[in-house]
């Protein structure tokens, strides 16, 4: 990993974020191919998808809509420890996950005028779990549960084909899908995917969905812009993100092995540790090479820790550490610091924050209960990671009865023949006069 030193230096947060800039050349030419892929798959439906699964994935005359009894085997198969694993998941998911679900709200205006908040949720939800490089059955989890416990009646799955499975999903990806009770799967994968969940493909009896959510690469979060507006979408969660910000009581060990694991995801993925301890920053960079070249996926991590968006930064102090994460807002912050947990709130720009050397990211990833599908390249600035929240819509319920519609009766004419609406007004005076 590169050591960039922004001591003594007065920086923005533009120039903080150029220091280490994430790889946007490849999520820029996803765009386009993503559209297209999109479009295509709008247009052509399951003969366009078959066509991409042959380019892609290596798989032809595959069932793209997934046999019930493919479902039901894998989990047959499903070894005890792994199914185990991902039931105490399912329990620690839905635990964290029914909090954010707000309560109706009733806020009474006057007699007679009330005004209801609630939480609508969607009827139909499309869940993308990446295939590829890794298996997800952590993601089934991270997107479905949330989904029920919000109140999604109908949940359709796709992930892609695999060559070594004779085209079928991967059957931990499908014993995860038969734990939590969804029986419509589709082997399709990549942006393609994304296109069909939004559009629907009638010949597989796929019908179109209201939200789309779920991981993916940067042509899967590229497709989720493409839709946007044709469905709802989750954070474009692309390469995965850790930043770790660390004092001199940090351990250079636990780092390494944070920002390893998470480098292991993708060529592309961004590994950071910002910290104010110099001496701490050369020990990272040593243990980071060390185990680097013994991870089983090697030459992968050392892509990603060789990039330009990971890299070792060395600020003045605490404060200029915090800047910088802010200005960053990274998908996962690790806190590796003395007072972590009085710390935590100046970090406000962050998927999540792992607070303490014994809260990993690999915790979140899978049994913290947290969920792990997170906003990545800056959108934490401004965008939540998934849950339940995800599949809800705010919707006001007014209701007045006449006594509380005539106390505004004269207020409402008012403000309609200042906005030159008059019509509006008279929508009102028409439930006073005969």
């Amino acid at each position: 990993m590169r050591t960039i030193d922004l001591r003594g230096r007065e920086l923005s947060p533009a120039g903080m974020l150029a220091a280490v800039p994430r790889a946007t050349q490849a999520r820029a030419e996803a765009l386009d191919t993503a559209a297209r892929i999109v479009e295509d798959v709008r247009d052509r439906g399951e003969d366009a998808l078959r066509e991409q699964a042959e380019r892609f994935d290596a798989v032809t005359n595959h069932a793209v809509r997934v046999p019930a009894e493919h479902i039901t085997a894998a989990l047959a198969e499903l070894a005890p420890e792994v199914r185990g694993a991902l039931e105490e998941a399912i329990r620690r998911v839905r635990l964290a996950s029914a909090a954010q679900v707000p309560a109706t709200q009733v806020t009474r205006i006057g007699d007679g005028a009330v005004i209801t908040q609630r939480w609508q949720p969607v009827h139909r939800v499309g869940v993308y779990i990446p295939g590829g490089k890794a298996v997800y059955p952590s993601s089934v989890i991270m997107n479905v549960v949330p989904a029920q416990i919000a109140g999604v009646e109908q949940i359709a799955l796709a992930s892609p084909p695999q060559s070594d499975q004779g085209g079928r999903i991967h059957p931990t990806i499908l014993a995860a899908a038969a734990l939590l009770g969804v029986t419509e799967v589709y082997a399709m994968g990549g942006a393609g995917a994304i296109g069909a969940l939004a559009y629907g493909v009638p010949s597989l009896d796929l019908d179109p969905v209201d939200v789309v959510s779920g991981p993916g690469n940067n042509y899967v979060a590229s497709a989720k812009r493409a839709v946007a507006g044709v469905v709802g979408t989750d954070s474009e969660a692309g390469a995965t993100e850790i930043l770790v910000v660390a004092d001199s009581h940090a351990d250079p060990r636990l780092i390494a092995a944070d920002l390893v694991s998470q480098a292991e995801h993708d060529e592309q993925a961004s590994a950071v540790l910002v910290t104010d301890a110099a001496e701490l920053a050369e020990q990272v960079a040593v243990e980071v090479e060390r185990m680097a070249a013994r991870t089983r996926h090697s030459e992968r991590v050392a892509a990603a820790l060789s990039g330009p968006q990971s890299a070792i930064v060395l600020v003045d102090d605490r404060a200029m550490a915090t800047a910088f994460s802010n200005a960053y807002a990274p998908e996962h912050l690790e806190l590796h610091l003395v007072d972590a947990e009085d710390a935590a709130a100046d970090f406000t720009s962050a998927g999540a924050v792992f607070v303490g050397d014994q809260t990993p990211v690999s915790l979140g990833d899978y049994m913290a209960g947290s969920n792990h599908v997170l906003p990545t390249g800056g959108q934490a600035r401004y965008a939540p990671g998934l849950g339940s929240y995800t599949f809800l819509r705010p919707q006001q319920v007014i209701s007045y009865d006449r006594a509380a519609l005539a106390a505004v009766r004269a207020g409402v004419v008012a403000l309609a023949d200042t906005e030159v609406l008059p019509a509006h007004g008279e929508a009102i005076e028409a439930r006073f006069t005969a």
